[in-house]
């Protein structure tokens, strides 16, 4: 007999109960119901921990959630209850410098890393156990592998990636080969390493974040351990042992100990596909590195930019003009011209690989045709922010509906947020595929590219929209597009050295492994806006849940922001701290956050009764908040102090400045 077809409320959360009770589907009644939408929408603040004298600068629960560890400028580490709201433990750490990173490596063993440049593990009862001064700069975060409470990775702005292992005596020798990553070799002497994580399910897979907006992920099982030079552990003053460590700088690594195999870039489309510019404002740095539950996708909080989702089993390189439309252009060329379209299209292969076939496009649902024609008003009355949100809405309940596609892209372009042009020409290649006879969507895909100075791309394009769509070839639009990419190519042939010292200059500064990696990079899936991200380089970006349906980040603002994951719209938003919020941490296995930033204070939210009271630490107008960080994030930095000192005091917030001050 066939399996009899179960019920329809089987499939939700009343059949997701009782087959907990039979003990079927724990793992599935877990990734679904940790986080839901109704237990965000309820998140409030439920307890305030006091007990640090500076700026929160790290948290970390342990295996259970029984333990939450806050470390702070302060130099002590302390242990909470987070039922009770009881300090258990507060641990004098040794550390001379603010601390940025702890971890539990096991339920009675500590770690801790230091602006001091030093790493120490202890015991909770406060015995050392492990230390390790081998950095010659601030140490910023901390990695450990779920199956190996042995083994712990230290990221620092000496350019290092160590490995470490807590099981033997240490001593800063250059015996110890415990380098695993040296990124000076190939980025040059200014290089940093920023944020290093450890793949959950693949513990072999390291991600990296620098001081530019690469990741790197890094299989160990490739990689030699290196030692230091001798002259940089003898030496006493940091400033000298960077300056030998510094001696190969840009020159590769000269054993070839990470070879190009064991190494991965990903990186945003829109800035790895620019010409390099170490002087360009503002400065890019990788805050935050974190993969998800089952190990297939990382999630990157990039400073002075957006929160960006790469899928690294299946990411793609950034393409500016697919291959279709080069191939149809090449025998274009070579026909000279006499290719004859038919019926205002051409005979030629359809975006999709098809001759002319398309496949038709659905019905839209009436909540999805509501939604886009919601979007469309707003559109027209100017507000594009509140139209993209629709758009994205729409998109996540029917992705395969070109015009979707096509109105986010027009409506990203009009509003010019960071990355938001190369997001709309993703939307138009999308929105192609499904629709090859799309007019709109092959027109914008040329205009975006010449917003993005992409003038031999947006020319294929053009030609390739004059010969598919010759009705619309004499319109007006075209010809001043065609205008604008004819004197911008002109420009370009008689100004080509400007290309060549920006190559000149690249050669100079990084190795050709780098440049080689660089250009292999992989593009994101998908990306988060609202948050600013500008003023400290510890912010952090986590998955919400096994299931990682939500994404949460703090801001400069103070808010916490938390994201859909399907359609990237901020679902929620709260008033986290009174100057700025660096750090958000779930608890493992239930909806419990922790949050902590400039303020000497740790905060516990969870989602609250079901009475109909308000949560004051909302965020009432969460568009003119994401509005605001965007402008933040293209101000000058000494105009960004100014705004962020006016933006943090509006109103009910506290002037005086905090204790401690930012990274």
């Amino acid at each position: 007999m066939g399996r009899r077809e179960e019920p329809a409320w089987a499939q939700g959360t009343v059949g997701l109960i009782a087959a907990r009770e039979r003990g079927d589907v724990d793992r599935k009644f877990k990734n679904h119901l940790t986080v839901t939408r109704s237990m965000i929408d309820r998140l409030g603040l439920e307890k305030e921990l006091h007990g640090h004298m500076g700026c929160v600068n790290c948290l970390e629960w342990n295996y259970d959630g029984s333990v939450l560890a806050s470390a702070s400028d302060d130099l002590h580490v302390i242990l909470w209850d987070p039922y009770r709201y009881k300090q258990l433990h507060k641990i004098a750490t040794g550390h001379t410098g603010n601390i940025f990173s702890v971890k539990f490596l096991s339920q009675d063993t500590l770690v801790t890393c230091a602006a001091d440049g030093t790493v120490r593990a202890r015991s909770v009862s406060g015995s050392s156990m492990f230390e390790c001064s081998c950095h010659c700069g601030r140490v910023k975060r901390l990695a450990s592998a779920p199956d190996n409470p042995h083994l712990l990775w230290s990221a620092a702005e000496d350019g290092l990636v160590i490995q470490h292992d807590v099981r033997t005596s240490h001593r800063c020798s250059s015996a110890s080969a415990n380098v695993l990553v040296n990124l000076i070799n190939h980025l040059g002497r200014y290089a940093e390493a920023k944020c290093v994580a450890v793949n959950p399910r693949r513990p072999y897979q390291l991600a990296v974040g620098a001081n530019d907006f690469y990741v790197r992920l890094y299989d160990t099982r490739m990689i030699k351990l290196s030692r230091l030079e001798p002259r940089a552990l003898h030496s006493q003053l940091l400033f000298d042992r960077q300056n030998v460590l510094c001696t190969r700088a840009g020159h590769g690594d000269p054993d070839n100990d990470i070879p190009k195999e064991a190494v991965q870039y990903f990186a945003p489309g829109h800035l790895s596909l620019d010409p390099p510019n170490d002087h360009t404002f503002p400065k890019r740095a990788t805050t935050y590195v974190a993969f998800s539950y089952d190990g297939n996708e990382l999630l990157v909080n990039l400073g002075s930019e957006q929160i960006y989702l790469f899928d690294i089993n299946s990411a793609r390189r950034p393409v500016l003009v697919e291959s279709f439309i080069i191939q149809h252009n090449h025998a274009y060329r070579e026909g000279e011209g006499k290719q004859q379209p038919r019926n205002g299209t051409t005979a030629a292969t359809g975006a999709n690989g098809t001759n002319g076939t398309v496949d038709p496009q659905p019905q839209l649902p009436d909540r999805v045709r509501q939604l886009k024609e919601l979007a469309n008003e707003l559109v027209n009355q100017g507000n594009y922010s509140a139209a993209v949100e629709y758009y994205n809405s729409a998109i996540a309940e029917c992705p395969d509906c070109a015009v979707l596609y096509s109105n986010r892209a027009a409506t990203l372009m009009r509003r010019c947020w960071s990355g938001d042009t190369y997001a709309a020409i993703r939307d138009c290649y999308k929105a192609i595929k499904l629709d090859p006879n799309n007019v709109k969507s092959h027109f914008r895909l040329a205009k975006g590219l010449m917003d993005l100075k992409r003038a031999r791309e947006a020319h294929e394009c053009l030609l390739y929209f004059k010969d598919k769509f010759p009705r619309h070839a004499a319109s007006h639009a075209v010809f001043l597009l065609q205008k604008d990419i004819n004197v911008a190519l002109e420009n370009m042939e008689t100004q080509p050295d400007e290309v060549g010292t920006s190559s000149a200059d690249e050669s100079e500064n990084t190795s050709s492994l780098e440049r080689q990696l660089r250009a292999s990079a992989l593009d994101y899936s998908h990306r988060f806006l609202g948050h600013c991200n500008t003023t400290t380089d510890i912010k952090e970006a986590n998955f919400l849940g096994p299931g990682a349906n939500y994404i949460a980040a703090g801001s400069d603002d103070g808010s916490m922001f938390i994201w859909c994951r399907k359609s990237g719209n901020i679902v929620k938003c709260l008033r986290a701290d009174e100057s700025i919020l660096n750090c958000v941490q779930m608890h493992p296995s239930m909806f419990l956050l922790a949050t902590s930033g400039i303020e000497a204070v740790v905060r516990l939210w969870s989602p609250r009764p079901e009475d109909e009271s308000t949560e004051s630490r909302v965020v009432g107008d969460v568009g003119s908040a994401a509005q605001a960080n965007q402008q933040r994030m293209r101000t000058d930095p000494f105009e960004a102090m100014l705004f962020n000192i006016s933006f943090a005091g509006g109103g009910e917030r506290d002037l005086h400045s905090p204790a401690c001050r930012p990274t």
